[in-house]
């Protein structure tokens, strides 16, 4: 894939991969446009790189996608790579009996219905473009859960499934697809954990991590899997029961707190 003088849109790039990826990527003189649901970190962020195109939008709200597409067509009709990056990911206690069915929901629409819509939406741009991409990002957590975080890595595994089927049916157009799976990488994302949640899991620095992704981009790998997320991928095809018990441990913790 050719990484200079694109016009790039990255969802949830206010902060972490979605930040660093806009970062590096600007820097290597494409037009890069941002989004995110907070204003004011946009104010701030265009503050510190005027350079960046910033617009708020939101990817659990379709009326938003909508409205972000008809912005972009108007101000970037040459748009040609989608990155959609956005997600939460939260520890969530399914016996905890104080449990909102509508909250439960809310990784599924940001982390899974976000990017499907995304993409649904601004196809008929992108096959428009004599060349263009959709990059979504997964995670490791798609191939081997951590089952103190259902929600998430039941979203990430859609995704993962979402995109090798994105990638079939669009073979016959000029679109590329590709699967971002990060590893655990150094980003605000981990903040919902303690240190006993994450049992010293080694962290992936996030500069590394999106250099090495933009290497994968360059050298067109559909499956991006930046260092432990190949182990990750690996474990869960030879010994899935035992990936699953390894990532177990600090659900007993969770256990023990249970409201029922």
């Amino acid at each position: 894939m050719k990484l200079s003088a694109n016009t790039i849109l990255i969802t949830g790039a206010t902060s972490g991969i979605g930040l660093e990826l806009a970062l590096q990527l600007l820097a290597l003189k494409n037009t890069v446009i941002i989004t995110g649901r907070d204003a004011s970190k946009l104010q701030k962020i265009a503050m510190d790189h005027p350079d960046f195109h910033g617009i708020q939008s939101d990817v659990n709200d379709p009326q938003a996608i909508a409205s972000l597409y008809q912005t972009v067509v108007q101000r970037f009709p040459g748009l040609n790579v989608l990155i959609n990056n956005a997600g939460i990911m939260r520890k969530i206690n399914l016996q905890d009996a104080g449990g909102d069915l509508k909250d439960i929901s809310l990784e599924i629409e940001t982390n899974l219905m976000g990017p499907i819509r995304m993409v649904k939406q601004f196809l008929p741009l992108l096959i428009a473009q004599p060349s263009a991409a959709i990059v979504n990002v997964s995670s490791g957590l798609a191939f081997s859960p951590f089952p103190i975080s259902p929600i998430y890595c039941a979203t990430k595994a859609g995704i993962h499934s979402f995109t090798q089927s994105l990638r079939v049916q669009l073979k016959n157009t000029k679109i590329k697809v590709f699967e971002l799976a990060p590893p655990a990488t150094d980003t605000p994302l981990q903040g919902a954990f303690t240190a006993a949640d994450l049992k010293g899991a080694p962290m992936m620095g996030l500069k590394k991590m999106v250099t090495v992704a933009i290497g994968g981009l360059r050298k067109d790998k559909p499956e991006i899997l930046p260092g432990l997320s190949k182990v990750l991928r690996a474990g869960s095809r030879i010994a899935p029961n035992i990936m699953v018990k390894a990532a177990s441990g600090p659900v007993e913790t969770m256990l023990t707190e249970t409201k029922v």
